[in-house]
């Protein structure tokens, strides 16, 4: 099979679909990829890395989309990339259809692409393998960021987060319990900061809970409005972490909540990519990652990872592997038959859409694969 690897052209995005080792599995198997020049600078490979790894190197994004029948990225294309996939050919990345463009998914459709999403990659037991190690180094990455975000130098309200002798620490909220959340929420835990966790499931507080331990500095709370009003009223951190699979995130954080928070506290909606959990929110960048509203600090970047390219591609390559060896060495149909998982991560196919959120979201007929 034809895999090509694109450059990726969203700002800041520093991250790879495929690392060398995983391209050169690959071409041993007798696959040809298909890089396009300068793919992996941002991750620290070079395209010398990958010659020697068997792949062969492009000179432009149209040259590399023309070639693959198997199209490999890490985010979104943007509406350029759409144009030159080629019809029939399958796309796989973080593709987030759900709070993109309805154009994007309409030219999917009209150009019969096969279009297999990471991030709803799922396995019987609801996990998501391929979603799960970037989202756990988003949540370690958290208290980096917010520590810098409460320095008066980047405008916050001058605070510490893990606290000195004589003087109580940061609190920090955080809005979902699951992969990231959690990864958080132990982070902001080793660092001495107070941890105020929220989510509806008890189960998963429960299970926060056994992997902490007691004695640390966490509050566990269920996920309702009253609750939420109440942690945004004190909290210097609140962390939106909130993820359904497939479909937009839910805004549960009003703008008359933010408007109670503690000037110059700041949001940091991990949701983002999913169209963000908090109403006063929109997409930043890493060039620009911040902004005011009602006078609370929102940081809002959705490829967070992506400034810690090499291992975050590294972290994709390893966990999609499975999914993409599969498509590659069998065949679409085949590889569905032998991964179920794989099969809820298919979003358009031969001009259907055939991921029923993504339809109920479009309002367009579901078509069963």
């Amino acid at each position: 099979m034809n895999i090509g690897v694109p450059r990726e052209r969203r700002a800041e995005e520093h991250r790879v679909g495929l690392a060398p080792a995983t391209a050169q599995l690959l071409t041993a198997a007798g696959h040809v990829c298909w890089v396009e020049k300068d793919a992996g600078r941002g991750a620290g490979f070079s395209d010398l890395d990958y010659e020697k790894a068997g792949a062969k190197i492009v000179y432009s994004g149209e040259e590399v989309y023309g070639r693959a029948d198997l199209v490999v990225k890490v985010s979104k294309p943007k509406q350029a990339e759409i144009a030159w996939l080629k019809e029939g050919s399958i796309l796989m990345g973080f593709l987030h259809l759900a709070a993109g463009s309805r154009d994007r998914v309409d030219w999917l459709l009209a150009n019969k692409v096969t279009a297999i999403a990471y991030e709803t990659i799922q396995c019987d037991d609801g996990t998501l393998p391929v979603l799960v190690p970037l989202s756990h180094m988003g949540g370690l990455m958290l208290p980096q960021v917010a520590g810098s975000l409460l320095q008066n130098d980047h405008g916050g309200k001058g605070i510490l987060l893990s606290g000195v002798p004589g003087v109580p620490p940061a609190e920090v909220a955080i809005l979902g319990a699951g992969t990231l959340g959690t990864a958080a929420a132990r982070a902001f835990l080793g660092i001495g900061a107070s941890v105020y966790m929220l989510d509806q499931d008890l189960v998963r507080l429960q299970a926060l809970e056994d992997k902490v331990g007691m004695g640390r500095h966490l509050v566990l709370m269920v996920a309702h409005a009253a609750n939420i009003r109440k942690v945004a009223g004190f909290a210097d951190v609140l962390v939106g972490a909130v993820h359904l699979p497939g479909v937009r995130s839910p805004i549960v954080v009003t703008r008359d909540m933010v408007r109670s928070m503690k000037p110059r506290s700041v949001i940091m909606d991990i949701s983002i990519d999913q169209g963000g959990c908090v109403e006063t929110s929109r997409p930043t960048t890493h060039r620009d990652p911040t902004f005011v509203a009602e006078n609370v600090i929102h940081y809002c970047v959705p490829n967070m990872t992506s400034v810690v390219a090499r291992s975050a591609t590294y972290a994709l390559s390893n966990a999609a592997w499975p999914y993409i060896s599969a498509v590659a060495d069998q065949g679409f149909e085949s590889a569905l038959a032998s991964l179920p998982s794989l099969m809820r991560g298919v979003a358009t196919h031969q001009g259907h859409v055939v991921d029923a959120r993504l339809a109920s979201h479009l309002g367009l007929p579901e078509v069963v694969l």
